[in-house]
């Protein structure tokens, strides 16, 4: 359970907000950061921590694409195809992108690796193709940079460098320190 292996972040990002139910989004990253999507598990521990009710983070887990209620791979490929994304190539694009890993929208990867999803509005949209692979933005994306970014995930999914703190990635978006 998150409150168990993470105390102390849980009451540092407690500590930020006056109101603790405000902090269901940090703590809704923190758990799935441990369990890698939002299961039902994870959004009963998220609402007995805030003492909400659990149907209340299970809406904001459907409504919040960076939140996912099944399984993904190490890194989620999230491809914006509004409409002005579409006029720069991006149907074109993720075809290609599914082609080459070999799955469907929304699907992941035999090995784990990679989960590509559809989005609409990333805010780039003069960058387009571009894509959000785990909060980072990948923009002006052809063929040839999108082998060069799988690669790059590969060789660091196999080299394993240790990520920044759940926690530092969590609050550096939430509020300054």
């Amino acid at each position: 359970m998150i409150a168990e292996k993470y105390p102390e972040e849980i009451k540092g990002i407690l500590a930020r907000f006056p109101n603790k139910k405000a902090a269901v989004l940090p703590l809704m990253h923190l758990a799935q950061h441990e369990y890698g999507y939002m299961s039902e598990d994870a959004m009963r521990e998220v609402a007995d921590i805030l003492d909400l009710d659990p149907t209340h983070v299970l809406s904001l887990a459907g409504f919040y694409t960076l939140y996912y209620e099944e399984p993904v791979g190490k890194y989620v490929l999230e491809v914006c195809n509004d409409l002005a994304c579409a006029l720069r190539g991006a149907d074109e694009f993720v075809a290609m992108a599914l082609d080459k890993l070999d799955i469907a929208v929304d699907g992941t990867t035999d090995d784990g690796l990679f989960t590509l999803k559809t989005v609409m509005c990333l805010g780039a949209c003069d960058k387009a193709p571009m894509l959000q692979c785990n909060l980072r933005f990948e923009e002006n994306l052809n063929e040839e940079k999108f082998d060069q970014l799988l690669a790059r995930l590969r060789k660091a999914a196999d080299s394993g460098p240790p990520e920044p703190s759940v926690v530092q990635k969590i609050t550096s978006y939430v509020l300054p320190q």
